[in-house]
């Protein structure tokens, strides 16, 4: 494969790339979409928040490719006040992971990978019981062995 750049134009060819949308919150928002809608691609915004977002900073629901660097700096900073990405995966694990420690009812739910808020299980649950299972071997045997000791009790 024989190449038609020189080192000049390729370091040109890389600086010139060109990015389909823009950085907000970690995440690539893309530049075609209207900014409500744009602004749910990132991970803990909804359509509630991304429309409260745009309240607070009163902004016009305009394409995110229209933004001027003041509006799209304000809402950068609007946006980092929120648990967004990967620290909100990193939260939301801990929390599960507290559950489990702690040995309670959901602890117990999401170890055994069985639905945690009430639901049927016999008929039902069955998207539930696919996903990976919370915690290691060591916390499943120490809930088996509580589950042992209350039922001989």
């Amino acid at each position: 494969m024989t190449s038609y750049f020189t080192t000049n134009d390729r370091s040109l060819r890389h600086s010139m790339k060109c990015y389909s949308g823009l950085r907000v919150g970690n995440t690539e928002i893309p530049n075609d979409k209207k900014l409500e809608v744009a602004l749910q691609y990132i991970n803990g915004i909804g359509r509630k928040r991304a429309h409260q977002i745009l309240c607070e900073l009163s902004l016009v629901n305009k394409p995110t490719k229209d933004l001027t660097g003041i509006e799209l700096n304000s809402l950068r900073e609007e946006v980092s006040k929120y648990l967004t990405g990967p620290d909100l995966t990193r939260r939301v694990k801990a929390d599960v992971q507290r559950l489990v420690d702690i040995e309670c009812y959901r602890g117990f739910r999401h170890v055994e990978g069985l639905p945690c808020r009430g639901q049927r299980t016999s008929t039902n649950a069955r998207t539930r019981k696919e996903h990976q299972k919370y915690g290691s071997q060591e916390v499943a045997e120490r809930i088996r062995k509580h589950q042992e000791r209350s039922q001989t009790k």
